[in-house]
């Protein structure tokens, strides 16, 4: 790995080195505090007063400078502006190609612009991470708020980016109008569809594009999918070139159809499970059993998976199609065969076949980080779409007729259709899948990529953009790995101890108790809304006497509650609060939700069971968010690649935990229907009052 101190001299613009962030002053000063702290020289609040003045200066420095340079390029763009004027007059096909090329180089000098922006957002979200890590304090959060919510702040200046939008606008309609349009009057700001051909006007609107769609939402998004592998880092253009020949559209799109149509198997047979259990002879809470055997098989496939996808990433996802498809296969003909063992080997077979590790990991490793983010909160809104999806087309199948000896009803029909769905899946796959290229963890970085590189390489370099604006600290995962030597060896970690887990006891052994306590509440919530989706057939038909169709309706309505509970989190409330907080906050309404879902009074109603069940699904979505958001952000490193990773250990909580809900449905139902609800959701309330006081233990640990 490269020194990003090492980094950000050999990338720097050479006339403007005096105007970045100095990190290795910043890096120093860090260093000297901790040494001075330690021998009762300086108290802690003297700490934070000199350092946020130091980084007052610092940000200062860049923003008047970047100030200065937005002038500059108003009053060149003014200028050119009152030549277009006067050739309005007196038009000159040489003169306008000789203004069409100025503003050309205009735009490059933006771009510069925003790549010298890129580089000092990057040197100050590291530099205030260290301190963080460092000294453990919150100190990020503390500075971000103080001085981007001020009247006069000039981390908002940044972070806006008005002046920079008026220039990008500015060339955009100018170059605009300078194209060969014959008789036409046309503004971009007419027809804003038009295309412009211009490459300069693409890449500055790309760089722009990334610097405003890097959102909290996207972010939330993201880390809600769990890829942990969104590097903080400046990629050489070596890095970027690699990347881009990895990333195939069209197999990222297959990628995310096969999350979709994964989802959509898993809760397609909800609504009929208990049905489909009692006219093969056994008992309606069987379902559990039926519903929770993929999730039994899953526990397997995962680790064969992941460890697939460090080779190939076409052959798992076509095995993974030809399993669920002979799955599906196999749960359609159970009627018929009237075998309850065929029933449960079908939905075996399609847990064998969750390809979701191979999902994760193709958008981690071979998605640029340009539109990484984008992609993760894609992988998020394919599996709640799919959710949501599920239960509404198993309500649509609602027929009975017979071809031949087989019978196609409400119950064998979901998995007729999954199976023809992913034959054709198959066939798209294998039509358009593209294998990457092979990869490495490390891109050698020769010395010719530094400032001295060619001004074509030069220029492709500042085309990349912004990936990610400039307060966006506190969402930062990446361990700190800089490397510079003029650190404290502290700092620095050997090879040896940033290679990836090697095995599930080498993982076990990177568990810290914060990263422990985040995967109980993962389990504690993937359990409460397991035993909510699974048993609310059986529960609903015993209290209610609800049709299919009417289960099919509530499971899909608490599916499309996914996509808004998290606009809203990731726009509104977690720029209201810390992370830690909305996760405890979460973690309670789970609790009341599972509180007021018991059975305690007579009648039990409708109004109560659906409105208890909204805000135990709601606050366990907004808390599965947060909770990944942590767990990203706590865990270490070396969990953020190789087949033991972040993503696997939570899928195996979250998968385990769907194993036990649905196994302690198909027990409860011993003790009779009357009795299921208060005993499956006995176990939820406990986990979930030891997860809330195990995150009051930890909660100074949640940075």
């Amino acid at each position: 790995m490269v020194a990003f101190g090492k980094k950000l001299k050999e990338r720097q613009i050479e006339e403007w080195q005096g105007y970045y962030i100095n990190y290795k002053l910043m890096k120093k000063s860090v260093k000297q505090y901790g040494q001075q702290i330690e021998l009762g020289h300086l108290d802690r609040r003297h700490v934070l007063k000199d350092f946020s003045r130091t980084l007052d200066n610092q940000i200062e420095k860049i923003v008047l400078f970047l100030l200065e340079q937005q002038g500059i390029l108003a009053g060149r763009i003014a200028s050119l502006g009152e030549q277009q004027e006067a050739l309005q007059e007196q038009p000159d096909i040489s003169r306008i190609a000789e203004l069409r090329e100025a503003y050309r180089k205009v735009g490059q000098d933006l771009l510069k612009l925003l790549y010298f922006i890129e580089i000092n957002a990057i040197g100050l979200r590291k530099i205030l991470k260290k301190f963080d890590k460092r000294f453990g304090y919150r100190f990020t959060d503390y500075y971000v708020k103080t001085r981007a919510n001020h009247p006069y702040s000039q981390l908002q200046q940044v972070f806006k980016h008005v002046g920079l939008g008026a220039v990008v606008g500015a060339i955009s309609r100018n170059l605009h109008e300078l194209q060969d349009r014959q008789g036409s009057y046309l503004s971009i700001y007419d027809e804003p569809a038009l295309p412009i051909e211009e490459p300069v006007i693409q890449s500055i609107r790309a760089a722009v594009d990334r610097l405003s769609n890097s959102t909290n939402f996207l972010n939330f998004l993201a880390q809600h999918a769990l890829i942990m592998d969104m590097q903080d880092e400046l990629p050489s253009p070596a890095e970027e070139d690699a990347e881009n020949k990895r990333y195939h559209f069209m197999s990222l799109l297959l990628n995310l159809a096969n999350t979709f149509l994964y989802m959509v198997n898993t809760y397609i047979v909800v609504p009929t499970a208990d049905d489909y259990s009692m006219s093969l002879g056994a008992a309606a809470t069987v379902c559990g059993i039926v519903i929770g055997s993929m999730a039994v098989a899953q526990v397997f496939s995962s680790v064969y998976f992941s460890a697939w996808s460090n080779r190939s990433y076409f052959r798992p996802l076509i095995f993974s199609s030809i399993v669920l498809f002979m799955g599906n296969l196999m749960y359609a003909l159970a009627y018929d065969f009237n075998s309850i063992t065929i029933l449960l080997l079908g939905r075996l077979f399609c847990g064998l076949g969750s390809a979701r590790a191979v999902n994760r990991r193709y958008i981690s490793d071979c998605v640029p980080l340009k539109i990484r983010m984008q992609a993760s909160a894609s992988f998020v809104s394919a599996s709640a779409l799919g959710m949501a999806c599920g239960p509404a087309l198993a309500g649509l199948l609602q027929t009975n007729f017979k071809i031949y000896k087989l019978t196609f009803n409400q119950d064998t029909l979901p998995g007729w259709v999954m199976a023809i769905a992913w034959l054709l899946y198959l066939v798209w796959l294998w039509i358009s899948f593209r294998e990457p290229a092979c990869y490495t963890d490390e891109v050698p970085v020769t010395p010719d990529s530094s400032a001295a590189a060619t001004t074509e390489a030069e220029t492709e370099a500042l085309e990349k953009g912004l990936k990610k604006p400039l307060l966006l600290s506190s969402e930062d995962k990446e361990n700190d790995e800089d490397g510079d030597p003029e650190c404290d060896a502290s700092d620095e970690a050997p090879e040896e101890s940033r290679r990836p887990a090697t095995s599930f006891r080498a993982a076990y052994r990177l568990l810290t108790p914060s990263v422990k306590v985040q995967l109980l509440i993962y389990f504690m919530l993937k359990y409460s809304m397991e035993v909510l989706l699974s048993e609310s057939s059986v529960v609903t038909t015993y209290y209610f006497n609800w049709s299919t169709s009417s289960v099919a309706i509530f499971l899909a309505c608490l599916g499309l509650t996914v996509l808004p509970v998290n606009i809203f989190v990731g726009n509104y409330v977690s720029n209201l609060f810390e992370d830690r907080q909305i996760l405890l906050a979460s973690e309670i309404m789970v609790c009341i939700g599972v509180l007021l879902s018991f059975n305690l009074f007579v009648p039990y109603t409708v109004a109560q069971y659906v409105s208890s069940g909204l805000i135990m699904f709601v606050s366990a979505e907004v808390l599965e968010g947060v909770n990944l958001s942590l767990l990203s952000r706590v865990m270490s490193s070396r969990l953020s690649r190789g087949t033991y990773n972040g993503g696997l250990l939570s899928t195996e909580a979250g998968t385990l935990a769907r194993v036990v809900a649905d196994g302690t449905i198909t027990l409860a139902g011993y003790l009779g229907e009357s009795k299921l609800l208060n005993v499956t959701l006995l176990p939820s309330l406990f986990i979930c009052i030891v997860s809330i006081v195990a995150t009051c233990f930890t909660y100074n640990s949640l940075y």
